[in-house]
């Protein structure tokens, strides 16, 4: 299967050259609940809950990665963890 994919030009700079390993998604399939749990003094660490379903194979000491995307309606994270 071939996709062509138009974006604009913030959203090209941010792929900063990289045009391998490129993975679309929708906003409207990823419908498995989670939360964001607050901690500390006056609540000021947030930590999002990673969803019992979504833990298998997952390397808990690994280093992770985060990227946000932002769109008029959402603000999307994307987390990048190691594999077990």
């Amino acid at each position: 299967m071939v996709f062509e994919v138009l974006m604009d030009y913030k959203e090209a700079l941010g792929l900063q050259g990289h045009t391998k390993n490129i993975h679309m998604f929708s906003e409207h399939v990823s419908m498995l609940p989670s939360e964001v749990s607050l901690r500390g003094k006056q609540e000021a660490t947030r930590y999002f809950l990673i969803p019992k379903e979504l833990r298998k194979n997952l390397d808990f000491n690994s280093r992770v990665s985060c990227q946000k995307i932002e769109t008029k309606t959402k603000i999307i994270f994307i987390y990048m963890a190691d594999r077990i």
